[in-house]
């Protein structure tokens, strides 16, 4: 078993890790103050792979391989939580699917432009009663003359805000749930879509998340995959995009243990660093460790992305762990700066924010105790 990155990994993950710092991390703040969508930053990733390190050269992508993708997620996300849920909205949730389950026309129409961050996707798969239970799906599409008409709504749209196109699910079969869920590819200009802005969230604020109200008309060309198979092709995307958030959740972790150090070691009481303390290096430790052992279930994933059709079990573990100890190193860190981290505008406080949206989006700690225990039960 080789569990070191190869030069061409180290020298990729280098590379963006170089970019997150001269683009992005100057930008962080401010996207998070204002809630702006920072669509020139991601825009900027795109145009270095960054929207499609997954999709292949052929169509505009890096054409490299999941885990290289995890490490670039991570170092995005040590700069900014928001850039790097951005970028892997388009890159796993949509370019991804397109690019697995997508007609050749679809893939001309959309891939390159999403694989070059020429475009934005967004994927709208979330309803008012259909988070966790995403196979409730409310959203109808109806056979309407050569198409479809699509009417209903969708909630927490990352991306919308700037997106050129979404997946959206619709039940097509009702009464069958997950049997008959049907995914679109839907131009965001198209008539009868209606942005509306969302509640301010406490962190990741700048994701362009919308809710959406739908009454549009599409054609048989739209369908994506099978007709009656979308929650399957939804299920697929999502496994991807909590590898992505393992590797987030990762970043943000980081951040807040280089936070941590750099103010145990600056910050003196009784003529002495804290870092000189114990109790303040069991917690170091503590958050190291965790968010190591993270890192090694969220590689084994990103590695299993590569080889498996499904990675269901690897992906909810990965998620799971990363994103807990992630949450328990920026509480960590915020106690170590004690009221330097507490303070409105710190990055710690701001860390402290974003990383709780990693147990939530995507699927819930609880959702991913739920795939994993019936995984491991199913094998047992």
């Amino acid at each position: 078993m080789v569990l070191e990155l190869s030069p061409e990994q180290i020298a990729f993950r280098e590379s963006v890790d170089d970019f997150a710092r001269a683009v992005v991390a100057p930008r962080a703040a401010a996207i998070d103050d204002t809630g702006q969508f920072p669509l020139d930053v991601v825009r900027a990733a795109g145009a270095r792979g960054l929207c499609g390190v997954t999709i292949p050269a052929a169509w505009g992508g890096a054409g490299l391989d999941y885990l290289s993708y995890a490490l670039a997620i991570e170092a995005v996300a040590r700069a900014s939580a928001t850039v790097a849920v951005s970028l892997s909205v388009t890159n796993s949730l949509v370019a991804e699917l397109i690019a697995h389950a997508g007609r050749a026309k679809q893939k001309e129409q959309w891939l390159r432009r999403l694989a070059t961050g020429e475009v934005l996707g967004a994927f709208a798969l979330s309803e008012a009663e259909a988070g966790t239970d995403a196979a409730n799906q409310t959203t109808r599409a109806v056979p309407s003359g050569h198409g479809y008409r699509i009417t209903g709504g969708k909630v927490w749209v990352a991306n919308a805000e700037a997106a050129a196109v979404a997946v959206v699910f619709a039940c097509t079969r009702p009464g069958l749930r997950g049997q008959g869920v049907t995914a679109f590819l839907v131009p965001m200009d198209a008539p009868g879509i209606t942005r509306a802005a969302r509640d301010e969230s406490l962190g990741v604020r700048g994701l362009g998340c919308m809710d959406l109200e739908l009454d549009v008309q599409v054609t048989d060309d739209q369908v994506l995959g099978p007709v009656d198979q979308g929650f399957g092709l939804a299920m697929w995307a999502l496994e991807g995009g909590r590898v992505a958030i393992a590797a987030q959740a990762l970043g943000i972790g980081e951040a807040a243990v280089a936070e941590a150090i750099a103010h145990a070691k600056t910050r003196r009481t009784f003529g002495q660093p804290i870092a000189s303390y114990q109790a303040i290096q069991w917690m170091l430790a503590d958050m190291a460790t965790e968010l190591q052992a993270a890192r090694m279930l969220t590689w084994k994933a990103a590695d299993a992305k590569g080889r498996q059709e499904r990675i269901t079990l690897e992906a909810s573990m990965a998620k799971l762990a990363a994103s807990e100890a992630a949450h328990k190193a920026a509480d960590k860190a915020m106690q170590i700066l004690a009221s330097a981290g507490y303070r409105r505008g710190s990055v710690v406080e701001r860390l402290f924010r974003d990383v709780r949206a990693t147990e939530i989006y995507q699927g819930t700690s609880e959702a991913q105790r739920m795939i994993v225990a019936a995984q491991v039960l199913a094998g047992s």
